[in-house]
């Protein structure tokens, strides 16, 4: 597996105290990488010693397979801050141009990537408008176009669609989606959670500068709990079959709760229909991901 970041034993202290320390982290390249914490945790400062901005106190890191001080390394990694900075007397595609010129792209790239980029976070038109007049959304969006405008293989998102509606957030989903398929690494810092589970293959939870759990989310959040059903006719036979499958609470109209013992759902579903009952609805229900960072905190946040 190639790392696109990998930290061993990392530390960084501010006055004697630690705020990032023994930081074990491994991302592979392709993969998008979600790190989750409370305020405070640390993640803001790892995320500085893994852009070069700020010097860890001891441990080791690589980024891309290098040193994050090497440029030929940081020439590679794209980041959209939460809290950008963003010079509002330009342009949009001034601004683009700009940063694509700071990247190391010379002009010929930079006339070519430009539009491509406004065009991909959906401002395709709007490059001639001073940011100035651009909403929190549209300056989002264009901030996510500085990021990747410079073809990068590495790039840290934080917050990304914090300032945007429902379809924004969908959109920069599919940009993130269309970045991992290309081969870009993603790491992604959010407080939407449901956002994270929906875009990420593995997270990170950290708390006290220490990683609580990380793995896939799959695994993390583990099989469904209980499944909602709705059949034609809930009847006696059906109702004895599915009892050694689990516990179930009938509430009329072939609607009933199975909470799973050993079973899994596809088990239920044959169940079902082999007893010869329509199977109208079955959805599963499992601890999403905000339940496990509750019990996480909780359970770390003292450690």
């Amino acid at each position: 597996m190639t790392l696109a970041i990998e930290t061993q034993a990392l530390r960084k202290e501010y006055r004697g105290r630690a705020v990032v320390q023994s930081l074990d982290l491994e991302v592979a390249q392709g993969e998008v990488f979600g790190f989750l914490g409370p305020n405070g945790a640390g993640k803001s400062t790892t995320v500085k010693m893994l852009l070069g901005l700020v010097k860890p106190t001891s441990g080791n890191l690589k980024v891309l397979g290098g040193s994050v001080e090497d440029a030929r390394v940081r020439r590679f990694v794209g980041f959209l801050p939460e809290q950008f900075r963003f010079h509002t007397w330009m342009k949009g595609s001034e601004f683009l141009t700009f940063h694509g010129r700071l990247a190391g792209l010379d002009a010929r790239e930079v006339a070519e990537r430009v539009p491509a980029a406004l065009d991909l976070v959906g401002l395709s038109g709007r490059g001639n408008d001073e940011l100035k007049g651009y909403s929190k959304g549209m300056l989002q969006r264009v901030g996510l176009a500085q990021a990747i405008i410079h073809n990068p293989k590495l790039v840290f998102l934080d917050e990304p669609t914090s300032a945007l509606d429902p379809i924004g957030r969908v959109e920069v989903r599919n940009i993130i989606h269309s970045l991992k398929d290309s081969g870009v690494t993603v790491f992604l810092n959010s407080h939407l959670l449901s956002e994270v589970e929906q875009t990420c293959d593995r997270v990170a939870f950290v708390n006290g500068g220490k990683i609580l759990q990380a793995g896939k989310i799959d695994d993390l959040l583990g099989p469904p709990k209980f499944l909602d059903v709705r059949v034609d006719k809930l009847s006696p036979e059906l109702l004895m079959k599915l009892r050694k499958l689990g516990t179930v609470n009938a509430s009329g109209g072939g609607r009933f709760r199975l909470q799973l013992g050993a079973a899994d759902v596809p088990d239920v579903a044959s169940t079902i229909v082999a007893s010869g009952a329509r199977l109208f609805e079955l959805t599963p229900h499992r601890p999403d991901l905000e339940d496990l960072f509750v019990r996480l905190v909780q359970q770390g946040g003292d450690k």
